[in-house]
């Protein structure tokens, strides 16, 4: 099986970008990463090959998967038989926000 060609268009610590990384990484595939963060270049790339400015964004075999979680890539691989399942366990969870996305919990209020 032919490995497929991966662009992945990524911060360098976000929760959604480190997913997507753990499942290219848990199939062995090679990708491009492009920080979009450091880069202007990339984001703009990003954007004009997405349509839209969220991320991550994935391009494989040319085709863009737009605003998408490791969990998502994953399903869109197997789906299309670019991969072939396996039982390893990803590095990082494959669908978590950045912190900064992360619901904060409610304040807990005891009462007597």
């Amino acid at each position: 099986m032919s490995k497929p060609k991966i662009i992945a268009y990524l911060k360098p610590s976000c929760g959604w970008s480190m997913g997507v990384r753990a499942v290219l990484r848990k199939y062995d595939l090679p990708f491009e990463d492009r920080d979009i963060i450091n880069d202007p270049a990339q984001r703009q790339e990003m954007i004009e090959k997405s349509g839209q400015m969220l991320s991550p964004c994935v391009e494989v075999n040319g085709h863009m998967l737009p605003d998408i979680s490791g969990e998502e890539v994953e399903a869109y691989l197997l789906a299309n038989q670019l991969t072939q399942a396996n039982s390893r366990v990803p590095e990082a969870p494959i669908n978590q926000p950045c912190a900064h996305e992360m619901p904060a919990g409610a304040p807990l209020a005891f009462r007597r």
